[in-house]
């Protein structure tokens, strides 16, 4: 405020340099040591002698436990976003807007980036997950030719017991089991985390900024620069 002498800070400035700015710049630090320790976290699985079983029921071989912490990744991603977005006044974000106009085009690739810092470092698993799948199956497969060929000989060719039954037979429970398991591994992914999780978190990364980009963007745009990340 201009006095006298000069200017001086208000009440509210005193509250935002001793209060609002200690505590959003705590909150910022503590989200990128977080995300330190997350990254680190990956890098050590991924430096791990992995032993992946391709039938895991999570798709993944064992390493789906990954995807329980995207709740916590995405809160990583909107914090500060999130945080800054709410402390700006309608004044500065037309400033920032105009300050912006150069670099409308640059914000799909902070999507990109917040998603490659949080799972860049899980996908160095990819070679891995991949022979896991290729041995898996072939040996599923073989074990399916031996069982379907016993199969089809015992019940279809005249090899089954005198008065062993078909209707209660394990056979059948077993073969469809069986069937499971080799859908298991054929759906195996070549990374523990689905393309929903990267669709979430690429929109709870840009979900703030976008009352910034409709003053300089066109929702149109928006969408058509969205796609683009996304697809």
């Amino acid at each position: 405020m201009p006095t006298g002498g000069g200017r001086q800070l208000s009440a509210a400035g005193w509250w935002f340099v001793y209060v609002s700015l200690p505590l959003f710049q705590f909150i910022l630090f503590r989200w990128y040591f977080r995300l330190f320790v997350w990254m680190r976290f990956l890098w050590q699985v991924t430096r791990c002698d992995l032993s992946l079983v391709p039938t895991h029921p999570d798709r993944a071989g064992g390493l789906g436990f990954l995807l329980r912490h995207r709740g916590r990744v995405r809160a990583r991603a909107a914090g500060p976003r999130g945080d800054a977005g709410r402390a700006d006044r309608r004044s500065d974000l037309l400033s920032r807007a105009r300050r912006c106009r150069t670099s409308r085009y640059s914000w799909p690739w902070s999507s990109r980036s917040c998603c490659s810092s949080c799972w860049g470092r899980s996908c160095s698993s990819c070679r891995t997950s991949a022979s896991a799948r290729r041995v898996g199956l072939r040996e599923y497969g073989t074990l399916a030719q031996r069982y379907v060929r016993e199969f089809d000989d015992k019940w279809l060719r005249g090899g089954a017991p005198a008065g062993e039954p078909l209707v209660g037979s394990a056979d059948i429970q077993s073969l469809a089991d069986l069937g499971n398991s080799f859908e298991l591994v054929r759906s195996m992914r070549p990374v523990p985390f689905t393309r929903d999780v990267v669709i979430q978190l690429a929109v709870i990364t840009l979900l703030p900024v976008v009352p910034l980009l409709l003053t300089m963007v066109s929702l149109e745009e928006l969408l058509k620069g969205l796609l683009k990340v996304v697809l």
